[in-house]
């Protein structure tokens, strides 16, 4: 059997080897001449698997690892009878890493009392949904908008005007799809409250971006933070300025997501073709360079919550990195868009941190499980 995979994909070798040979490519030079024999087709988010790239080929079955689908062309799969899979959560916990080292790197410039904020989470799927979780687990109050699971569930969601109204710290986890691009336009960016941060990193498109843009030039209030934009890999050189952070679609990009993606794809693929899937990523995961932690139980929490998730993960730096690669000409960019995604370095999330609490407290406890870290 023949295998076409994105080279970006990891431990392909490792699950997948065993099934055929297997050839590796950038995400977008992914066209029908590649495919050639293949039968599966391993994708990232960056590959548009359509009828126009399938239709006449042996690709079987279309693996994405990542959490989107919205690359691929599901309807069309149905017709043709091919297989499919995504890594629904596989990097969930990556993204909630992302907002957390957002939110304190907008809490330094600011002087900010994260627990005094009201935040806003858009879309409560694997992603918004931990996020909840732990931004609850914390104490901070928090409102929800996502009208799919309120319509199947009840529950205590708000609409998206509620959270508008009272929201000064909103993070969107949306899937994009036609009810979503563009959620926010020109007239609901325009009803942010004053001094709000908006986070996002679901789709660059759920977002106007040209409307950000033209916001952000006339208030300098706003704080926006961006890791997904609408033409990747082309960015809107003028928007990225007026962001105070700016990563290149790296939120996920924590090596546990990214090996979880693969795992989830060779179980689904081992489950279409009927086989056994006896590799495990345990046997496969790397041990974390910095795996525990103790606090004295007179640690301040702001001090706590700030330490046990820079001990992990800072955006500051891919912020760094990406306003270095917004130069030269369009190409030159695009490439260096990619190429930070391709060299990204490993980054490790913060349930794989154990932490140690030397005397007896309990509102670092809470603030430790909150987090996801483990307490020893």
């Amino acid at each position: 059997m023949r295998i076409l995979a994105d080279e970006n994909i990891p431990l392909v070798e490792a699950f997948f080897g065993g099934f055929g040979d297997i050839r590796g490519l950038p995400g977008r030079s992914i066209d029908r001449a590649a495919l050639a024999d293949a039968q599966v087709l391993l994708v990232r988010s960056v590959t548009q698997v359509d009828r126009a790239l399938l239709e006449g080929s042996a690709v079987r079955f279309v693996g994405t690892c990542t959490i989107g689908t919205d690359h691929l062309d599901l309807n069309y799969f149905q017709q043709a009878g091919i297989g499919w899979a995504s890594a629904p959560g596989c990097n969930a916990r990556g993204v909630v890493d992302y907002v957390l080292g957002s939110l304190l790197a907008l809490a330094d410039v600011h002087g900010a009392d994260l627990s005094q904020r009201c935040y806003g989470v858009i879309g409560a799927g694997q992603v918004g949904g931990r996020l909840v979780e732990v931004l609850r687990g914390l104490g901070w109050r928090v409102l929800v908008c996502d009208p799919p699971r309120q319509a199947l569930e009840g529950g205590e969601f708000v609409s998206l005007d509620t959270l508008l109204a009272e929201c000064d710290t909103i993070s969107l986890h949306t899937p994009l799809d036609a009810s979503t691009r563009h959620l926010f336009d020109a007239q609901r960016l325009a009803r942010l409250k004053p001094k709000s941060w908006l986070i996002n990193a679901s789709r660059g498109a759920v977002v106007d971006n040209a409307a950000l843009r033209e916001l952000l030039e006339r208030r300098a209030d706003l704080e926006v933070v961006l890791d997904v934009w609408e033409g990747e890999p082309q960015v809107d050189i003028e928007l990225a300025p007026l962001c105070r952070l700016a990563t290149p679609h790296i939120a996920g990009y924590s090596l546990e997501g990214k090996l979880r993606g693969t795992a989830q794809i060779y179980q689904a693929y081992c489950a279409y073709a009927g086989l056994d899937a006896p590799i495990q990523l345990d046997e496969l995961m790397p041990a974390a360079w910095l795996s525990e932690l103790t606090l004295h139980a007179d640690t301040p929490p702001a001090w706590a919550l700030a330490s046990l998730c820079r001990a992990v993960y800072d955006p500051r730096r891919d912020d760094a990195d990406f306003r270095r690669s917004l130069a030269g000409d369009v190409g030159t960019r695009r490439s260096a868009f990619d190429a930070l995604r391709k060299h990204y370095p490993p980054r490790r999330e913060i349930d794989g941190l154990r932490v140690t609490l030397d005397g007896d407290a309990p509102q670092l406890a809470q603030l430790v499980r909150a987090l996801g870290a483990t307490l020893i």
